[in-house]
């Protein structure tokens, strides 16, 4: 989480920051940093923490949910044709961070604390708010007058407050105490103002508005228990009796709306369990809900426990785990997954592309199910298929960076150079590593394969990636 920091403190020594000031930047509509700006910095921020954090959660199953529980919210947000993208962060702690851009953080336990999906969808809408209010460029914007000493800690403070506040606290300390206090306390405005705003969004989201202040009254009575240890959720998201006062008068005045539970929140809760401890001490955990009937979800219970079991290589308990979800006519594809994760891992390939054959007729765009069976394909020795599934994936989802590097890797597997540095360079493109596209490109320009139609399509994207690279290098000269 440090990089992310140290990134965001080079921003601020670059020229458009210290030039004359940082700029005032007012409301939303008045942002000096515009949205394109907002986006690359965030997309900066994400390249550190997807390939230098260690507790980033590279787990297509626990991502796509989040992402998908965050795209309804998304939608029903002051700004929905805004993008957003949701990613989890191995941390105990409860706590949830938004950056500039729309990219937002999510600690599994946070996950796990949630006692209802419309909590959890609370805190995103939250968060989603400060995104669309553009709270991080208004604060940074607050002091126009501040000294660079001043901004530079105050960066710190709030960046580094979303995931380790007692660095924030360090910062407040040794860096202008009084004036980073002053706008952390401005910021409260702006939590006020998430809570309002996030509060309408969970509501035309289709979820119950109860979730958002249970989940904050919760939160409110841990840190009266332990005042010096409060959870780190409300250490970077002050939260006041005045806060809770004016969220439960809001929630009064809306229409009550039961909202049960997705199957993926609690699949997702308990593959997050499965993996907290050792596979013995998981297994006798989901054993004991099970005996002593204490679990949310009964198919949850038997989904953790499968998990659990194949975590212990203890492959026939676990299908039977999986047969008892079938008899509770229990369905998600997370449930197909497993199954064919066990089969794989008992060297049965075959079995268990059976399994992702069947999921796909039903779950026909699940991005997990896809990347599984490319996975599998590949590993059985069948790159041909494996590349007409990449393929067919993304004609569907153009923009997936997975996607593209399983098709990279099919081509490799044919001996396809030239596409495989094509499809390379469409991954690294995708994730704003210009030079390294490029470079692919020139490699596919060399390869020895290739029609003239082929290595047409190479050159003329080579211009147009060179084309961007030299715009985006002009951009930041002019700053």
């Amino acid at each position: 989480m440090m990089n992310r920091v140290l990134f965001f403190l080079l921003l601020m020594l670059t020229p458009w920051a210290v030039a004359d000031g940082l700029p005032d930047l007012g409301e939303a509509s008045q942002l000096t940093l515009s949205p394109q700006m907002e986006r690359r910095i965030g997309e900066s921020i994400m390249r550190d923490i997807r390939y230098r954090d260690p507790t980033y959660v590279d787990d297509a199953e626990i991502n796509a949910y989040i992402n998908r529980l965050g795209s309804t919210l998304g939608a029903a947000s002051p700004e929905p044709s805004h993008d957003f993208e949701f990613f989890a962060v191995r941390d105990t702690t409860l706590n949830a961070f938004a950056m500039p851009g729309g990219f937002i953080g999510v600690h599994t336990g946070l996950i796990l604390a949630a006692q209802s999906e419309s909590e959890l969808a609370g805190v995103l809408a939250h968060e989603i708010s400060h995104v669309t209010q553009h709270h991080i460029a208004r604060m940074l914007g607050k002091q126009s007058d501040a000294q660079l000493t001043a901004l530079v800690a105050f960066a710190v403070a709030i960046i580094a407050g979303r995931s380790n506040p007692d660095l924030a606290s360090a910062a407040i300390v040794t860096g202008q105490a009084a004036s980073i206090q002053s706008q952390l306390n401005y910021s409260r405005d702006f939590e006020r103002e998430a809570d309002r705003i996030g509060l309408a969004t969970l509501e035309r989201g289709g979820f119950d508005v109860r979730g958002m202040g249970n989940f904050f009254e919760r939160l409110q009575k841990q840190s009266r228990l332990y005042e010096n240890n409060a959870p780190s959720y409300l250490r970077s998201h002050p939260l006041t009796t005045e806060r809770i006062t004016d969220m439960e008068n809001r929630i009064q005045l809306l229409r009550y709306k039961q909202v049960p539970d997705s199957i993926e929140f609690q699949l997702v809760r308990a593959k997050l369990k499965a993996q907290d401890s050792g596979p013995r001490e998981a297994v006798t955990e989901f054993e004991t809900q099970l005996r002593d009937k204490k679990y949310a979800s009964l198919a949850a219970a038997h989904y953790g426990l499968a998990r659990a079991q194949l975590r212990a290589r203890s492959y026939v308990a676990a299908e039977r785990e999986v047969a008892e979800l079938r008899t509770l006519k229990a369905a998600s594809p997370m449930i197909e997954i497993l199954a064919a994760d066990i089969k794989r891992a008992q060297g049965d390939l075959t079995g268990a592309l059976k399994i992702y054959r069947d999921a796909r007729l039903r779950y026909q765009l699940d991005q997990a199910i896809v990347y599984a069976q490319i996975e599998t394909l590949l590993e059985d020795h069948q790159p041909l298929a494996a590349l007409n599934s990449a393929k067919a994936g993304v004609q569907f989802y153009p923009s997936d960076a997975t996607l593209r590097g399983l098709e990279a890797r099919s081509y490799a597997a044919l001996g396809k150079r030239l596409q495989q540095h094509r499809a390379q360079a469409e991954l690294y493109a995708l994730q704003g590593l210009l030079t390294e596209a490029i470079e692919q490109l020139q490699l596919a320009q060399k390869a020895p394969d290739g029609d003239f139609f082929e290595h047409s399509q190479v050159d003329a994207r080579l211009r147009e990636l060179r084309l961007r690279d030299a715009e985006e290098k002009k951009e930041k000269k002019a700053q």
